[in-house]
């Protein structure tokens, strides 16, 4: 018998969703939206490591941000070139880029985790985050920081900063949730969180979450893949009726 393409793939997401099935039903940001009228924040998002290759949607997500949200995310009204100067400088091996998808692959939230160049800094980072505007309230900054902080523990780093202006009172709420002394100076503050050290717990935590992000993205690839197949496939129908249309004349 003839084995289908892919089976060992689909039989270790069933084996997920099987395990997991509360984490998949939480998938879908849209549709949680949605059936929530926009004020529920779920346990589970799919938060997927960035590569070099998502940077054009890295760059569409910030240039749609208003221009309040871009003061807020960078402490200054960014222009697109600044933006597109941001993003072209983004140090994927260095650094640790996040990005949650909706179901149409739309980036609809991205967090910076940017490890210390400079050696006496060494175990330190600095967390930045945005979160589309139709995507608000749902407690998506939080779970980017959540995960920030599992793979900085995991990396070794032991302090982690958040610097942001004073009005920016999400950012802040976020920071001192988590146990961070937050700090002010004037239009600024920094938020400081000690990390404990990586444990067994942590580091099966980030990997987990890796795995499963990466397998929500596939499913979210696929449905895409198949929509635009099933798309195309009706325009050619369309094509063949209204040819036939056409040769029977008036």
């Amino acid at each position: 018998m003839k084995t289908p393409p892919h089976s060992n793939t689909f039989s270790l997401k069933n084996w997920f969703r099987q395990l997991w099935p509360g984490w998949f039903s939480a998938v879908d940001v849209d549709a949680l939206a949605a059936a929530s009228g926009g004020r529920k924040s779920f346990g589970w998002v799919p938060i997927r490591c960035l590569s070099p290759g998502h940077m054009p949607r890295i760059e569409r997500h910030l240039r749609e941000l208003p221009a309040q949200d871009r003061y807020l995310r960078f402490g200054y009204a960014a222009t697109d070139e600044q933006i597109e100067r941001y993003v072209q400088g983004l140090n994927f091996e260095r650094d640790e880029i996040f990005g949650v998808f909706n179901r149409r692959l739309q980036m609809v939230a991205m967090a910076h985790l940017a490890y210390s160049v400079d050696p006496q800094w060494a175990t330190c980072a600095e967390f930045g985050v945005s979160v589309s505007p139709q995507q608000r309230g749902k407690g998506l900054g939080a779970k980017l920081f959540e995960h920030a902080v599992v793979h900085a523990r995991n990396q070794g780093v032991n302090m982690l900063f958040i610097h942001a202006l004073s009005e920016n009172v999400a950012m802040l709420k976020i920071a001192r949730q988590a146990g961070a002394v937050v700090q002010r100076d004037g239009s600024e503050s920094e938020a400081c969180l000690s990390l404990p050290r990586a444990n067994l717990d942590s580091q099966l935590s980030g990997l987990m979450q890796e795995q499963m992000a990466e397998l929500d993205y596939q499913f979210k690839t696929q449905a895409q893949q198949f929509r635009q197949w099933l798309a195309t496939l009706q325009e050619i129908r369309q094509g063949v009726r209204d040819a036939r249309q056409n040769a029977r004349g008036p």
